[in-house]
């Protein structure tokens, strides 16, 4: 491709509303443009690159034995309600009403429609497993839909889906797409972590993520740096280190903490360290109050609180609620005498000794609160979220938190849809069975802006070889000269002619505006054509991720590069 016959609208200055640098750099090296709030479009050069990477999505998935389908992105939604996140979605859903008054979703996922398509067409144990695709625009109405492709409202997913007739079979095909996806980011020249994560909206027994590492990323993984150890900051657990377990313990004392509200403040004037004090979190749900204790010095995570309700939603109770299940203002609140409210306590609370709470009574605490002496909990769990330094709960080394971008996620989603949707099938014996399903999601049109994140430097992108939009950029330097232009034109044909993926700017422009373009693009190989270097027969290629210069002779340029594609 010549860049005089192309539309690569390249941008000197960055757009004020891009934060991210792949945000900013798609825009700058004219792979997208904006349509409205998290809706882009893809422009040639960025399509190119999206078109790389679902030919490598598709290649692995065929490769792994997966089928590819294309489902449709309405969805009426009786089939939502039958498995009841019609609700559960929310107002990320976007919903629409036909002319007769029904009501539709534009697909955020699609488990229901796959399952209902399965449900009517499979009847029998000889016709499983089956392990289906598909590759689809998707849509989710982000309440900040932010970070240009990152995070949009409109985007392009990988979404499949697999149905066993047991356990094992479901096993065996979610290790086959574990896999296959470590395969894919591998081949998209990522440096990745795959984590343990918690199953979300989708549901199941269990996940794991594909994070790329990157500083910018929302997400955040706890690593081991001495074993295999990683998850997802929403499912990670530390080793138990519990001070004070030992303790006997000691008489109950209800102290005057005057105006004493938060953790510092209370821990403070009782001269104790935060970890000694039990907060007491009030939360509603469902129509009814649920009371959280975590230790003074930790967060409650919300996700693993959610998923001891089974996934129930969470809303942190208002003052005025607060003062009428405990009788005391904010600040004050504590398991002691607590009623009529149901009470979870995180594992390392169980243990504790000696504990200061609050005594449901204003400007007032207690000290050497002990469990079960003076308080009862109905559940156990870990709800706590894990922090920096923490022992590794497999090899007892510090644990570190890291960012990262989730590119895919495998679930093992058991029969949570086959059950609600009554997708079953009849076994060797005629017995009807449920079938076990799992999903796997790769985002694809997000793998580019990762790819960003993780290879740039401060003059652009620097795109791995696999998904870069062309492998060789051409720059004629000297550009109204006949020699430069005949040799430029000649490597071009020639490197056209033998399949490598080549783009020539053949503009009329001075040659620090095809360097600085050149850098901003950033495909793997620039060759440099200018009078000086042919005098002396050579051309000069120059590996963007690298910086290393070479020069050579025409055809050892083609050879060089021709090698480099096969590579």
């Amino acid at each position: 491709m010549k860049w005089t016959q192309s539309y690569i609208p390249t941008l000197k200055e960055t757009p004020a509303e891009a934060e991210l640098k792949s945000h900013q750099l798609m825009l700058r090296a004219g792979l997208m443009r904006k349509l409205s709030s998290g809706i882009y479009t893809l422009l040639p050069l960025g399509f190119r690159v999206l078109k790389k990477v679902i030919r490598i999505v598709e290649e692995e998935m065929d490769r792994a034995g997966a089928q590819e389908l294309l489902l449709p992105v309405l969805s009426p939604s009786e089939l939502w309600q039958a498995t009841g996140r019609w609700s559960v979605y929310g107002q990320e859903m976007m919903r629409l009403e036909d002319r007769h008054k029904r009501l539709f979703a534009l697909g955020p996922t699609h488990e229901e429609i796959i399952t209902d398509l399965v449900r009517h067409e499979i009847r029998s144990y000889r016709q499983l497993p089956q392990n289906l695709y598909q590759i689809q625009v998707k849509f989710r109405d982000e309440v900040r839909p932010r970070f240009g492709i990152m995070r949009a409202r409109e985007f392009v997913m990988k979404d499949g889906y697999s149905f066993a007739a047991d356990e094992k079979s479901a096993e065996e095909i979610y290790g086959e797409m574990y896999e296959a996806y470590d395969r894919i980011f591998s081949r998209c020249g990522f440096r990745f972590r795959i984590v343990e994560a918690d199953t979300g909206a989708i549901g199941g027994s269990f996940s794991h993520e594909f994070m790329v590492e990157a500083d910018s990323g929302e997400e955040m993984m706890v690593v081991c740096g001495q074993c295999d150890y990683a998850a997802n900051l929403s499912r990670a657990t530390s080793a138990d280190d519990i001070p004070g377990k030992d303790e006997k313990p000691a008489v109950l004392q209800k102290v005057s903490t005057p105006d004493k509200r938060t953790v510092e403040e209370v821990t403070g004037f009782l001269k104790e360290k935060p970890g000694k004090l039990v907060k007491t979190l009030l939360f509603k749900t469902e129509g009814r109050m649920v009371a959280f204790l975590i230790r003074g010095d930790d967060e409650l995570n919300e996700t693993k609180a959610s998923n001891v309700l089974n996934g129930g939603k969470l809303e942190m109770a208002g003052p005025a609620e607060i003062e009428s299940a405990t009788g005391a203002p904010v600040g004050f609140t504590g398991p002691v005498g607590l009623k009529n409210v149901e009470i979870i306590a995180d594992k390392k609370v169980q243990c504790m000794k000696n504990m200061v709470a609050g005594a449901n009574e204003k400007d007032a605490h207690l000290k050497n609160v002990n469990f079960p002496r003076d308080f009862k909990i109905d559940r156990v769990a870990d709800i706590r979220q894990v922090r920096e330094g923490e022992p590794c709960p497999k090899c007892k080394k510090p644990l570190n938190i890291k960012h990262g971008i989730e590119v895919g996620h495998v679930f093992k989603l058991g029969t949570k849809y086959s059950r609600s949707m009554n997708a079953v099938f009849l076994d060797a014996n005629g017995h009807e069975k449920q079938m076990v399903m799992g999903c796997y999601g790769i985002g694809v049109s997000r793998i580019i802006a990762a790819a960003i994140e993780q290879s740039h430097d401060e003059n652009g992108i620097i795109w791995h070889k696999n998904i870069a939009p062309f492998l060789v950029h051409i720059l004629s330097v000297n550009a109204g000269e006949k020699d430069v232009v005949s040799a430029s034109e000649e490597l071009y044909r020639k490197l056209d002619s033998a399949g490598v993926e080549v783009l020539m700017d053949d503009r009329d422009e001075t040659a620090g505006v095809k360097f600085k373009d050149a850098d901003l693009i950033g495909l793997p190989k620039r060759v440099t054509i200018g009078s000086k270097s042919l005098k002396e027969g050579k051309v000069e290629i120059k590996d963007r991720a690298t910086g290393n210069v070479e020069k050579m002779s025409m055809s050892e340029a083609v050879d060089c590069l021709k090698a480099f594609q096969s590579e």
